[in-house]
């Protein structure tokens, strides 16, 4: 083989070792998203001992969160908030509910935002994480199942979501 088959070889290997570290790296960083349906019996199961045992102390049994959660505590953080109809946690999309209980407030509030919502990731799977949130939309009414699965799609459809 003449050398300059051999570099040019080289550099197409080179060049494409490139090209898949980087899709690698890429794919590593994309957000991914269990699928989270209300309509699941077994996700919502599952879901309802992940909400008995990780979230009810903070959010209520019954989804209620804590009392005055939307007046600031003498620490400035924000009670819990209900995740019930009452709430605004339908107000966001999946990926952000998602987020949101897997990382914790920080990547989705202003800076130097404090809060005593914890990151879940490493202590519950994306499964659980999920199921979850499935157990709590599964105990909203159909009005606001139906007007957060159209912001959820929204989200979706403007390539908010993976």
């Amino acid at each position: 083989m003449s050398s300059r088959r051999r570099n040019f070889v080289i550099a197409i290997s080179v060049v494409a070792g490139l090209l898949a570290a980087g899709v690698t790296a890429w794919l590593a960083q994309r957000k991914y998203v269990p699928p989270i349906s209300a309509d699941d019996p077994r996700q919502v199961a599952l879901g309802a001992s992940v909400y008995a045992t990780r979230c009810a102390q903070c959010h209520g049994a019954n989804l209620e969160g804590q009392p005055d959660w939307q007046q600031r505590q003498p620490n400035g953080r924000l009670p819990a908030p209900p995740h019930d109809a009452s709430g605004h946690t339908w107000h966001h999309p999946d990926d952000i509910l998602f987020g949101i209980t897997k990382n914790g407030m920080t990547p989705y509030a202003p800076a130097g935002y404090e809060s005593d919502m914890p990151a879940f990731a490493g202590v519950l799977t994306d499964d659980e994480i999920a199921a979850a949130l499935a157990y709590i939309k599964s105990r909203w009414p159909a009005d606001i199942r139906e007007r957060q699965a159209h912001i959820d799609k929204q989200s979706s459809d403007q390539g908010l979501t993976p």
